[in-house]
């Protein structure tokens, strides 16, 4: 038996059934928690901040994407140039 850190909720989890570092959901007030402990178990809230992080980095690999675009036309503006040249 386990609380819940955020509502005080008592939790049935076997501690046999759980390793340190799973995540598991809070049935009272529905709380993502991680498993810190698995003798005595202990939960604490789980970070939901590596998703967030994610999102940002995908953000910034489009926005760099589009760098790379820009850098790539007008790299071909500059060979088009050289061909006529020729």
């Amino acid at each position: 038996m386990a609380t819940c850190p955020e509502c005080d909720a008592e939790i049935e989890v076997d501690e046999f059934d759980v390793d340190k570092g799973d995540l598991i959901s809070c049935p009272d007030c529905g709380s993502n928690l991680e498993v810190t402990s698995t003798s005595p178990l202990e939960l604490e809230p789980a970070d939901d901040d590596d998703d967030e992080e994610d999102d940002d980095d995908e953000e910034e690999e489009k926005e760099g994407e589009d760098d790379d675009l820009d850098d790539v036309d007008e790299g071909e503006e500059e060979s088009d140039g050289e061909d006529w040249e020729e």
